[in-house]
């Protein structure tokens, strides 16, 4: 059997189901190849949406928890797994196919199956059936995204040592959880098990739990995060690993370990994930790979190979869905011949974690290391008459501008809602607005949404509800 298209978009995650949706809309005939039985991809299957599902739920355990200290004791939870894993994955069946509905509405030719490339303009699709699909195509977007990264020696093939995939299905609730890796995924799912009631212990090779993150904010989430762990660790190894049938032996390596071998009922591990760039036969296209795995492209998303554009997680970091979705729309626009890059200015990044750490843009340390010369303004949120009625002052807002222009270079938040809240400021950094714009832009009250103001105020020394000495 053989197919013949204008563009196939091999890999149905956010990248390449928006690709896929948008050429549709702009009159392409569109060839979709995924594994799933419908498009999503890790994002919504393995990722993102029930990540986020089971964090919602671990945010109400939490918030009763805290609302005993205002007078209302719900009691102590009971945690039904089996319902809580029905209600993730309905989450996940729901949005799945809801894609696989719009794909039939755009007329998008979806094939479940694994794609192979016979050379830069064909495809050898293996689908779910059984049966094998040639596909012909004029332009290809290849957006196959990225596995969780592995430690050579470590990652021992047993059911008590998880990654992120095996650890959103919940089979259980461990008792003693060991999570290595202090990165956005490790910290996420350490919340969510934490919650659900397991003794968490965090491992972090590097000085501070979110490397690369502003050090400010990452210092406000730290202290909620150690207070909900039993402990965290930071400069330690993990340099054992021992399954015992029943449990896992760890042997720590560091200064602040006092006990180095510990035993726990399970173990994940989550130290990033890489780029998925080989066993699809790349190699009989011009397609180049760099020296990190990554897919070597253009600005408009183009590859080596002129037939074929690639995007999201396989182009390299930051490995973000809404990244993806964006670098889709450019490589689509592209291949139609619009005069398009992709080149933001920002592209926020956001922890769903307890309080909410999201940044875009700039962040001082980035600023002090490339030796740009910036300001800073920072409003905590103890002075946020809306943080004080949630009983939530363990927030900040921060603006990083530059001191001749007062353009915004970088907005940083951690607090509650601050994921919600960043889209303002990527909107600033993106249009060149200046301090001024922020400040004169009346926000409602009392929200959280007003600290963007505040800080702008601030910088000018004159917040209303803050002091601070005028500029000079």
């Amino acid at each position: 059997m053989s197919t013949q298209t204008q563009l196939a978009v091999i890999g149905g995650g956010p990248g390449g189901y928006a690709a896929a949706f948008i050429a549709a809309d702009l009159g392409m005939q569109v060839t979709l190849i995924d594994l799933e039985k419908n498009p999503g991809g890790v994002c919504l299957y393995r990722g993102c949406i029930p990540s986020k599902a089971l964090l919602h739920v671990a945010k109400l355990i939490n918030e009763a928890e805290e609302a005993k200290k205002w007078g209302v004791d719900f009691g102590e939870p009971k945690i039904d797994v089996a319902k809580l894993r029905d209600f993730k994955n309905g989450v996940v069946t729901k949005l799945t196919n809801g894609l696989g509905q719009l794909a039939k509405q755009r007329k998008v030719n979806f094939i479940n199956g694994k794609a192979t490339f016979v050379n830069s303009n064909t495809l050898s699709v293996a689908k779910a059936d059984g049966t094998t699909e040639e596909v012909v195509y004029e332009k290809a977007i290849l957006a196959t995204g990225s596995v969780p990264t592995k430690i050579p020696g470590l990652s021992i093939d047993s059911p008590r040592v998880m990654d992120s995939t095996s650890a959103l299905e919940l089979n259980d609730i461990p008792k003693r959880l060991l999570v290595i890796g202090g990165g956005y995924i490790g910290l996420e799912l350490s919340t969510v098990y934490a919650s659900l009631g397991s003794e968490v212990t965090v491992v972090e090779m590097l000085p501070g739990l979110l490397p690369g993150a502003d050090r400010d904010m990452v210092a406000v989430l730290e202290r909620r995060v150690k207070s909900l762990m039993k402990n965290v660790f930071t400069e330690t190894k993990v340099v054992d690993l021992k399954d015992n049938g029943d449990s896992v032996t760890v042997k720590l390596e560091g200064a602040k370990v006092t006990e180095a071998e510990q035993t726990f009922d399970k173990v994940l591990i989550s130290i990033g994930r890489r780029p998925v760039t080989t066993g699809f036969g790349l190699e009989n296209t011009k397609v180049k790979v760099n020296e990190r795995g990554f897919v070597i492209t253009d600005k408009t998303m183009k590859t080596d190979d002129t037939s074929i554009y690639a995007i999201g997680d396989i182009v390299g970091n930051p490995m973000l869905a809404h990244k993806a979705s964006a670098e889709g729309k450019v490589a689509v626009e592209a291949i139609l011949g619009h005069k398009v890059a992709f080149e933001p200015n920002a592209i926020p990044a956001v922890v769903f974690t307890d309080p909410e750490l999201a940044w875009a843009g700039i962040t001082e340390n980035e600023a002090r290391e490339k030796g740009i010369k910036v300001e800073v303004a920072k409003f905590p949120w103890g002075a946020s008459g809306r943080a004080t009625t949630l009983d939530r002052n363990d927030g900040m807002t921060k603006l990083i501008v530059e001191p001749e222009t007062e353009r915004i270079l970088g907005v940083a938040i951690v607090g509650v809602g601050a994921g919600d809240m960043i889209a303002e400021g990527t909107l600033a950094i993106e249009m060149g607005a200046v301090v001024k714009d922020l400040e004169l832009t009346i926000h409602p009250h009392p929200t959280l949404s007003e600290t963007m103001m505040f800080a702008a105020e601030l910088y000018y020394g004159h917040a209303t509800d803050m002091y601070r000495p005028k500029r000079k």
